[in-house]
C-alpha cells in the first residue's frame, strides 16, 4: 500500500493504482487458481446429488457457459459416495472440469468426497461445531482445549488432501458462524475471520498448503469488510497469501442479486483482491457464470488506468462502517439522520412532460390532481438545458446547469450546477444550494477552502478514469485530510451499455464507496443503456445492498443446492408477490438449514425447509413455527409478520 500509510489499515497493495494481490498458486484439477492465473468463475449445480444424471446434464449446460469450477453438495456419505458417478460420466462425456465437494456437519463425506473430487470446501462453522445459538464462557485454557478438539477432528481430512494432492476451501459464513466463535468475537467480521485462521493454522501447521480462503455473508458491507481483514491478518501473521474465492451468499433473483453481489465482489475486485467469484443467485446456476464473468472481465486491461496521486496518511478505517461526517445542505449530508439522495438525469432528453417523471418514481391521479410518490422516487432531476412547463411534485429538486438556471431561478426549488473553475470566479448563486461539479484535478486548496465556507455548496464529483472508485475514493481522502464537511454527490456516467453491465458496474462503482460510509447521494448518467426507470431503480437498489437507504423488502435468498427441499426460485417468486410492499422488512428464504438460522439473525422473519415438504419459520434467528406444510407456509408467514405488527395493507394507487 501507498507509503507511509499505517500497516494496520493495509489489506491491498494499493489504494490507487490498481493490480492484483500476488497470491500462492493452488492446483485444482488441471485449473490452477491464484498466483498469475487470470480470476476464475465457478458455480454450484441445483440438483439433487444423487441424480447422477441430472447432476451431469447441468454440470454441462455450467461448462459450456463458462464455469472453470463446479460445486457440488455432499452432506451425507451417500451424496459423496455418488460424486464418483458423476465425475466419471463427466469425463466420459469428454468435460474435465475440476468438481469441488461441498461439506457441511459431516467429516466422514469429507473424507470420502477428498479421495474424488478435485477440492473439498469446508465450514468451519459447523465442521466441528454445532450450532445453538448459546452463549459460552471460556477461559483461556478450556478454549485451547476446544482448538484441540477441532485440530483431532480436522487432521484426517488434511492427511487424505495431501495423499491424494486434493485442494481444500476454508470457507466461513456469517450465517453459521459457531457458538464458540461468536462467543469469544462476537458476530463479526473479526469471528468470521478468526473462525477460518483456526483451521487454517492447523493445516500449516501441517504443511498442507493447497488452500483457498472465502468470507461470505448476505450482508456486502459485513463480507467486504471481512476479506478486507482477512487479507491484513495473513500479513500480519505471517500466513501464506492463499487464494480468496469471493461471494455474496444468499444474494437474491434478478437485479437485486445482481447489485448486490457486485457491491461486495466488486469493491474487493477494485483493490485487486479476488482469485475465484461465484455469484449467488436465486436462478439457474448457468445463469450465474455471465454475471461473475462480466464483473472479472472488466479488470483484464485496468492496470494501464491514468495515474492517481499517492495518498500519505489513509483517514478510512476498511474494516468498519463509519459514515463521513457532513454538513447539511436542505436535506443533503447532515450525516447518519438523512439518508444519501438520488439524482436522476433528464439532460439529453428531447421532452419532458408529468408522465416522464412516472419513470423515476412519481406518478401523476389525474381524477385526483395530485402527485403519488413511491418510494422509489428520486430527490433530484438534473436537466442540463431543458426545462419543464408543469408544476413538479413538492418532494423534487431540480438542477439546472448555470445560464439556463439564471433564467429559471425565481423557481421555486431550482439549483444551479456549477463546473469548480466558474464557481472559483465568484459568481452570483443560489442562496439555498449549489451543486460543485469537480474531477480530483479540479480539487485545490482553494477550492476546498472556499467549500469549507459555502454553507449552501453541494461537491458533485465524477470520474473519467478507468480506475474511478480508486480515484473518487482519493477526492474523499483529500476532503477528510482537510477537515472539509462539504456534502457530495457521486456521479458516473455510462453509455452503450446493456441493462445487466449497467447494473454490474455503477453497483461497484458508487457501492465501493457507499460501504465506506463515503456519499451523500448517487448520480448514473447512462446513454442507450436501458430506460428512465430501470437507471433510477438502479441507483435505489444499490443504496439498499449497501445498507445507507432502504426503500424496499429486502429479500436474503439463497440459491438452490442439491440439500434444497422446495423450489425456491417458485417460493421465493410467491414471498415476494406477498411482501414486496413491506418497506425496510427483511425476509430471509433458505433451502435447508445449513445456514437458514444463522442468516435468520440478519432477517426479521425467515422462511428455512426443515425437511421434505415441511418449513420452519422464524422471527429474527427465534424458530416460531416448526413443521408447517409448504402448501400453508407463505400464508402462515403473512400472519406471523401481521402478530408482530409490521404488516401493512398494500395500497392501489388511482
Amino acid at each position: 500500500m501507498d507509503q507511509p500509510i499505517a500497516s494496520l489499515k493495509q489489506y491491498c497493495n494499493s489504494i490507487v493504482q490498481y493490480s492484483r494481490r500476488k497470491t500462492v498458486e493452488v492446483k485444482i484439477g488441471d485449473v490452477p487458481m491464484g498466483g498469475n492465473n487470470p480470476i476464475r468463475i465457478q458455480s454450484m449445480t441445483t440438483i439433487d446429488t444423487m441424480d447422477t444424471k441430472g447432476s451431469v446434464e447441468q454440470t454441462i449446460r455450467m461448462v459450456d457457459a463458462g464455469c472453470e469450477y463446479v460445486r457440488i453438495t455432499a452432506p451425507s456419505m451417500k451424496e459423496a459416495q455418488n460424486l464418483e458417478a458423476i465425475k466419471k460420466e463427466l469425463r466420459a462425456r469428454g468435460y474435465t472440469v475440476p468438481l469441488i465437494a461441498d461439506i457441511h456437519f459431516t467429516p466422514n463425506a469429507a473424507e470420502l468426497a477428498a479421495r474424488i473430487v478435485e477440492k473439498v470446501r469446508i465450514n468451519p462453522g459447523n465442521y466441528a461445531d454445532k450450532k445453538r445459538f448459546e452463549t459460552i464462557e471460556y477461559t483461556e485454557a478450556t478454549y485451547q482445549a476446544e482448538l484441540h478438539r477441532i485440530r483431532d477432528k480436522f487432521l484426517p481430512l488434511i492427511k487424505i488432501c495431501k495423499e491424494y494432492g486434493t485442494a481444500m476451501r476454508i470457507g466461513t459464513n456469517h450465517g453459521s458462524l459457531s457458538d464458540r466463535i461468536m462467543s469469544r468475537y462476537g458476530d463479526s467480521p473479526v469471528g468470521m475471520v478468526e473462525s477460518a485462521l483456526e483451521f487454517l493454522r492447523i493445516c500449516e501447521d501441517e504443511n498442507f498448503f493447497n488452500i483457498t480462503l472465502s468470507m461470505k455473508s448476505s450482508n456486502p458491507q459485513v463480507m467486504v469488510q471481512a476479506y478486507r481483514l482477512l487479507s491484513q491478518k495473513l500479513d500480519e501473521e505471517g500466513l501464506k497469501s492463499y487464494p480468496l474465492h469471493l461471494g455474496v451468499t444468499e444474494a437474491g433473483e434478478g437485479e437485486d442479486g445482481r447489485v448486490k453481489s457486485s457491491v461486495g465482489i466488486g469493491t474487493l475486485l477494485e483493490d485487486g483482491l479476488g482469485d475465484t467469484i461465484r455469484v449467488s443467485l436465486t436462478e439457474e446456476p448457468e445463469a450465474e457464470v455471465p454475471v461473475a464473468y462480466t464483473l472479472a472481465k472488466r479488470y483484464d486491461d485496468r492496470a494501464g488506468h491514468d495515474p492517481i496521486p499517492f495518498v500519505s496518511h489513509y483517514p478510512i478505517t476498511p474494516f468498519e462502517y463509519n459514515r463521513r461526517v457532513t454538513r447539511q445542505v436542505i436535506n443533503i449530508g447532515g450525516g447518519e439522520h438523512l439518508v444519501p439522495r438520488v439524482v436522476a438525469d433528464f439532460s439529453a432528453k428531447e421532452k419532458i412532460t408529468a408522465a416522464s417523471l412516472f419513470a423515476l418514481g412519481y406518478q401523476y391521479s389525474v381524477p385526483l390532481d395530485k402527485w403519488n410518490i413511491t418510494d422509489m422516487a428520486c430527490d433530484y432531476i438534473f436537466l442540463g438545458d431543458r426545462t419543464i412547463d408543469f408544476e413538479i411534485p413538492g418532494t423534487l429538486g431540480l438542477i439546472f446547469n448555470y445560464k439556463t438556471w439564471l433564467t429559471q431561478k425565481d423557481r421555486d426549488r431550482a439549483y444551479p450546477f456549477v463546473r469548480a473553475a466558474h464557481y472559483m470566479e465568484g459568481i452570483v448563486l443560489s442562496d439555498k444550494v449549489n451543486f460543485i461539479y469537480a474531477l480530483l484535478k479540479d480539487v485545490s486548496d482553494e477550492l476546498i477552502a472556499k467549500l469549507k465556507e459555502d454553507k449552501t455548496a453541494v461537491l458533485f464529483i465524477d470520474s473519467y478514469n478507468k480506475h474511478g472508485m480508486a480515484e473518487q475514493r482519493r477526492l474523499f481522502v483529500e476532503l477528510i485530510n482537510q477537515q472539509c464537511d462539504v456534502p457530495v454527490i457521486i456521479g458516473r456516467a455510462y453509455a452503450d451499455l446493456s441493462s445487466e453491465q449497467l447494473q454490474l458496474y455503477a453497483s461497484t462503482d458508487l457501492g465501493g464507496l457507499l460501504v465506506d460510509g463515503l456519499g451523500d447521494g448517487v448520480f448514473i448518467a447512462a446513454e442507450n443503456c436501458g430506460s428512465d426507470k430501470m437507471v433510477n431503480e438502479t441507483a435505489f437498489n444499490i443504496l439498499q445492498a449497501t445498507r445507507t437507504r432502504i426503500s424496499k423488502t429486502e429479500y436474503i435468498s439463497c440459491p438452490s443446492c442439491g440439500r434444497t427441499l422446495f423450489d425456491l426460485q417458485e417460493t421465493t417468486a410467491k414471498i415476494r408477490v406477498r411482501t414486496s410492499h413491506l418497506k425496510g422488512i427483511k425476509i430471509g428464504i433458505m433451502g435447508c438449514i445449513v445456514n437458514g438460522p444463522g442468516e435468520m439473525a440478519d432477517a426479521d422473519y425467515g422462511y428455512v425447509g426443515s425437511g421434505p415438504g415441511r418449513i420452519t419459520l422464524y422471527k429474527g434467528k427465534e424458530v416460531v413455527r416448526k413443521n408447517v406444510p409448504t402448501a400453508q407456509a407463505v400464508d402462515e408467514l403473512i400472519n406471523l409478520i401481521r402478530e408482530h405488527g409490521d404488516w401493512i395493507e398494500l395500497e392501489v394507487i388511482s
